[in-house]
């Protein structure tokens, strides 16, 4: 019993850790909701708190959508890139003497 007091102590008393913008232990890291002392929290990412599985479940489904956002940015950077490399080689012209 007295190890399961001091589990739940760990986050809600405990001095915050970390670095600056981590988020804080006491409340949900989408809604804000403070977290009750007996009352299940939901981790993501290995320290970050939600108040329920359906804000968790929404911070993971906007996580996937600036993953895919991320990688459709870096495909159209890499094929402009490729243009733009094409174009300045189709310049290059060689003069014969």
């Amino acid at each position: 019993m007295a190890a399961s007091v001091a589990c739940s102590f760990f986050f809600f008393d405990a001095e915050p850790l970390g670095e600056a913008g981590m988020p804080a232990q006491d409340a949900c890291a989408l809604c804000s909701k403070r977290l009750a002392r007996h009352s299940d929290v939901f981790m993501y990412r290995g320290d970050t708190p939600f108040c329920s599985e359906e804000c968790r479940e929404e911070q993971m489904q906007l996580d996937a959508v600036c993953a895919r956002q991320a990688i459709r940015r870096l495909r159209q950077y890499a094929s402009g890139a490729e243009a733009r490399r094409g174009h300045q080689e189709s310049r290059k012209v060689s003069v014969v003497s």
